[in-house]
């Protein structure tokens, strides 16, 4: 007996599925609605119809959402009841539509691609139909609808949904000329789609996308305008059809015709494009999977999902055009965190690279290349951001090694650009391009670009003109040629990304990738730290001739061997030579300036790459007495050479650290430090140790527990230091960094200045900000020395303080004063600082917090107003005031409200409540009217019998009941200390028979 087939699933009218697919939640719900609009009107005519649906949207929400979704799902699965259903929906809908442009919204973002052709064919209706009715948000889907227009893909599809779209806006175009913003997207998508248009097949409708820009560009160029600078890239596309040569010519040459306020080209090449117009051209699937991509994937393990996307979005010949928007997107839209640029997972400028290496055509390869400089063009620092120009100068830094072809391609697009583009604005883009270059290594995104612009792999024509055209970046500041790069953590990917660069386009079909040159380390854990680039550099001989004719005789021979010798060993004994003859009493010190060029000339590859001690002046240093005559003059060689190498700073620091001849003679740094030209410890020690932030991340990290041991009242005293290593270090080094803090061997933070560190610290990026938070918590400092700083943190502008010190006040056991500046805090309604500590500390120690909260009640209640706001007005930082603490106190009884906690039980509490009541104006009472309710139900349960009433003023603690004669002892021990300041005594028995009342009586 054969078993009965399996049940096939029922095929949904709304999404195409497979076997496999769940069932689509959004699809289930649609048809839940569709069967309960069915059942309302099944076998009615359409008046009565129409009568039970519009009877059962007045029951409430949920049942008008209900009845609107299911005439929405008809009218997109049953074309011929689709009129009836609209006309229906327009009768019984409450909230004008919005909860159908809701679901628009959702199904075109999420589900678009999924729908059958029916209700695809019958959602663009649907949406004329809302254009035709004039519902206000109805702009809205028209802009989304426009960015489900794919570009470089010209499938049957996508030019149907191109040209319904198009026939909707020209129909209705009265309607669209209301909307600035739909008039600048709909001109910035079809200019855009006209370039993929060019097919003798497509020629109409690429007519109709043409004369619907034109005329909107025409009569609405101010709406255009918003779109900035890549509107002219636009442009430029599609300069060469007649009709758009001439708005092109007008752009350039009369820019009045266009509209009056319009002043020329410039005007728009100088504003940025927004985000919305670059995101507008990708579909929501490509940007799903690029910002998964640049968010979600880790560097080296990129390759299937650039294949995926290739076969999905670029295997056409149609879909060169698509890169530009790609580029253009991934540069001025997906501007990942500090955290995310740090670690390991995919960086832009490695798609971006993928993408150049894909190109098939020369014209895409140069729109491509284009689109990556385009923000270089008129970058404005004040205006444009960093994030827009980094990825073009990391592609070019990164490919360097592995695909020389890239870099020197895109350092000569770079060069031609600036006469080629617009010559009457040759020099604005020369300015803009130079600005880009400055604002780079102001931001530290490369520490020089000498490397780059001067590398031997660039071919001699190239490197002159780069020469000729950026003369101040072909040189390194001193020393000569800086070719070492090292990447700092601000803005660029860290070092543990280079390692990987040799595969890091992994693109199989591209010229310039090699398979050998693939990841294939799956066996083992990654290293993912200190791998700098190791550049092949063809050194010419150090020439020192200037300098060796001012040297006499002796010294002029021994210089000569150094030059001569290439062997360490040779080099040192020559070295040990020399020192002896500085050493020798007949020295000529006016030799010590050409004896500093010549070794700083001849040594100068031992400062760069890694860090070794190869000099052996500084161990004679260490081994003299400092009042031996040898070591002044020793000291003042290595001063000269401190000008002519400034490197030789922390190199010392180095020595001194690691050498043992030079074991506990650390402070000769200080003498050093004296004199130099500088001659201050601190300014020398905080150069040094930022030239070594620059150079050797590693070595900073090294040394910073000895600087730190042996200045500290040049490193504790700000955070100067503090931020230098903070801005450079990883994860793991931050790691290393607390264990030293925790063995004992390292100290950051002292009592006295840990405050205005943290203050300073405030200023600084968020991971920078974290780990600075993890250093001091790694100190054993108690919190309430740097409780003070919540009076200057402010909810939006400093959540990683904020985050770190909750934490951290969770963990502790609540003090006055931590109570005190927890409750100074200002109250507002996104602000969930105070309510959520003060509800852990109401969970946790309840007793505790209620004494504390009670003494701030009574103290800020009997302080006289007079002296309290004279008091506030004197100081900048926010002072306790009792308005505070109540909607604290308020906030916190809402929070608390649907919990069993007892918290407002409390004896304390509800005393000092009503201590308050008794004496504040009725404004408050009325405000806080919930909060005292809290205390007069305190104080009846407490009432006495009338008759017992006379005893309540009684001094006898026996005469009374629970908790009233703590409070009256509690208030006049209150009252007498704040009636001190009072103008006379009355005042305060007046207050304090008040007080009783209130406790211990009824008003009946």
């Amino acid at each position: 007996m054969e078993p009965a087939p399996a049940k096939a699933k029922p095929q949904g009218r709304l999404l195409v599925s497979t076997q496999l697919d769940a069932k689509d939640e959004l699809e289930e719900r649609l048809e839940r609605c569709v069967g309960i609009v069915q059942s309302l009107t099944n076998g009615l005519s359409e008046r009565e119809a129409n009568d039970a649906l519009t009877a059962n949207v007045c029951k409430g929400q949920q049942q008008h959402e209900e009845v609107c979704l299911g005439l929405f799902t008809q009218a997109l699965t049953e074309p011929t009841q689709a009129q009836r259903c609209y006309r229906d929906l327009t009768l019984v809908n409450r909230d004008g539509m919005n909860i159908v442009l809701v679901k628009i919204n959702q199904i075109l973002m999420e589900k678009f691609l999924k729908l059958q052709d029916v209700p695809r064919t019958q959602l663009v209706w649907l949406v004329r139909e809302l254009v035709k009715s004039g519902i206000m948000g109805a702009d809205g889907v028209v802009m989304t609808l426009l960015k489900q227009i794919a570009g470089g893909d010209i499938s049957t599809k996508n030019l149907w949904l191109a040209e319904s779209v198009l026939d909707i806006l020209l129909d209705q175009k009265e309607w669209v000329l209301k909307s600035g913003m739909l008039i600048a997207m709909s001109v910035y998508t079809y200019l855009r789609l006209i370039v993929d248009h060019g097919a003798p097949n497509l020629l109409a409708l690429r007519q109709k996308e043409v004369d619907f820009c034109i005329s909107m560009l025409r009569e609405k160029f101010m709406e255009c305008l918003i779109i900035g600078r890549d509107l002219v890239r636009l442009l430029q596309n599609v300069a060469r059809i007649p009709e758009m040569e001439l708005v092109w010519k007008d752009l350039l040459h009369n820019p009045q015709v266009l509209s009056p306020q319009f002043t020329g080209v410039l005007q728009l090449l100088t504003a940025r494009t927004s985000r919305k117009f670059l995101a507008c051209r990708l579909t929501p699937d490509m940007e799903t999977k690029l910002l998964f991509m640049t968010s979600r994937v880790r560097f080296g393990q990129q390759k299937r999902y650039q294949d995926w996307f290739q076969r999905q979005y670029l295997s056409t010949a149609e879909s060169q055009s698509l890169r530009c928007d790609l580029i253009r997107y991934i540069c001025g839209v997906v501007h990942p965190s500090n955290e995310v640029l740090s670690s390991d997972i995919l960086p832009r400028w490695a798609i971006i690279g993928w993408l150049l290496t894909t190109c098939t055509s020369n014209v895409a390869a140069s729109n491509a290349k284009l689109a990556l400089f385009y923000d270089w063009l008129f970058f404005n620092p004040e205006k444009d951001s960093i994030m827009n120009i980094e990825p073009a100068i990391l592609v070019m830094h990164h490919s360097m090694k592995p695909h020389p072809a890239i870099t020197a391609t895109l350092l000569d697009f770079m060069c031609r650009i600036i006469p080629h583009f617009f010559p009457p604005l040759e020099s604005q883009v020369r300015q803009g391009v130079f600005n880009s270059l400055t604002f780079i290594m102001e931001k530290r995104v490369l520490a020089h670009l000498a490397p780059l612009f001067d590398n031997p792999k660039l071919d001699r024509e190239l490197r002159s003109m780069l020469r000729e055209r950026f003369p101040e970046f072909c040189s390194s500041p001193s020393p000569p040629t800086e070719v070492k790069m090292e990447e700092a953590v601000s803005l660029e990917m860290d070092n543990h990304m280079l390692d990987k660069e040799e595969g890091c386009y992994d693109n199989t079909e591209a010229a310039f990738s090699d398979d050998e040159e693939e990841v294939n380390n799956k066996g083992k854990k990654r290293e993912f730290r200190f791998h700098p680039i190791k550049e092949a550099v063809m050194e010419e001989p150090a020439d020192i001739t200037p300098w060796l004719d001012q040297l006499d005789d002796t010294m002029k021979e021994k210089v000569q061997q150094l030059q001569k010798t290439s062997d360490t060993e040779t080099q040192c004994e020559v070295m040990q030579e020399v020192v002896d003859l500085i050493l020798e009493e007949d020295f000529d010190s006016e030799q010590m300036s050409a004896l500093a060029s010549c070794l700083a000339e001849l040594f100068k590859d031992h400062f760069r790459g890694d860090v070794l001690p190869e000099e052996i002046t500084e161990e004679n240093l260490v081994t003299m007495q400092e009042d031996n005559s040898g070591f002044s003059v020793l000291l003042d060689m290595l001063a000269e050479f401190y000008q002519k190498q400034p490197k030789i700073g922390y190199h010392l620091l180095y020595y001194l650290k690691a050498s043992k001849a030079a074991n506990g003679k650390m402070m000769l740094y200080e003498s050093f430090a004296q004199a130099t030209a500088l001659g201050d410890l601190h300014t020398c020690l905080m150069m040094d140790m930022k030239a070594c932030q620059e150079d050797d991340v590693r070595l900073l990290c090294y040394l910073t527990p000895s600087i730190y041991t042996e200045f500290p009242d040049e490193t504790l005293r700000s955070g100067e230091l503090l931020n230098m290593i903070v801005a450079v270090i990883d994860s793991t080094q931050l790691q290393e960094l607390m264990c030293h803090v925790m063995m004992g061997n390292l100290v950051m933070f002292r009592k006295d200045s840990v405050l205005n560190i943290l203050i300073q610290s405030l200023d600084w990026e968020t991971f920078e900000q974290y780990s600075t938070w993890q250093l001091f918590l790694a100190h054993s400092i108690p919190l309430e020395t740097i409780i003070p700083i919540l009076q200057h943190l402010k909810y939006k502008e400093h959540p990683e303080a904020l985050s770190c010190l909750l934490l951290q006040l969770r963990r502790e056991k609540p003090s006055e004063e931590m109570v005190k500046m927890v409750l100074s805090r200002p109250c507002h309604p996104e602000d969930q600082f105070t309510t959520s500590i003060l509800r852990h500390w109401a969970s946790k120690y309840d007793d505790t917090l209620g004494e504390h909260i009670k003494a701030q009640l009574i103290k800020n209640n009997n302080q006289p107003r007079k002296r309290q706001s004279l008091r506030s007005s004197s100081s900048k930082l926010a002072q306790l005031t009792l308005e505070q603490i109540l909607e604290h106190m308020d906030n916190l009884r809402l929070s608390l409200s649907n919990t069993k906690n007892n918290f407002f039980t409390q004896t304390p509490i509800l005393q000092a409540l009503q201590h308050v009541q008794a004496s504040c104006d009725e404004a408050h009472k009325m405000r806080f009217s919930d909060l005292f309710a809290l205390a007069e139900e305190y104080e009846d349960s407490q009432a006495k019998p009338p008759k017992s009433r006379r005893k309540a003023p009684a001094s006898s603690p026996r005469s009374r009941k629970g908790a009233a004669p703590p409070t009256n002892n509690e208030e006049e021990s209150a009252s007498s200390s704040a009636s001190e300041e009072e103008d006379s005594k009355p005042k305060a028995p007046k207050r304090k028979r008040k007080g009783s009342s209130a406790v211990g009586s009824d008003s009946d």
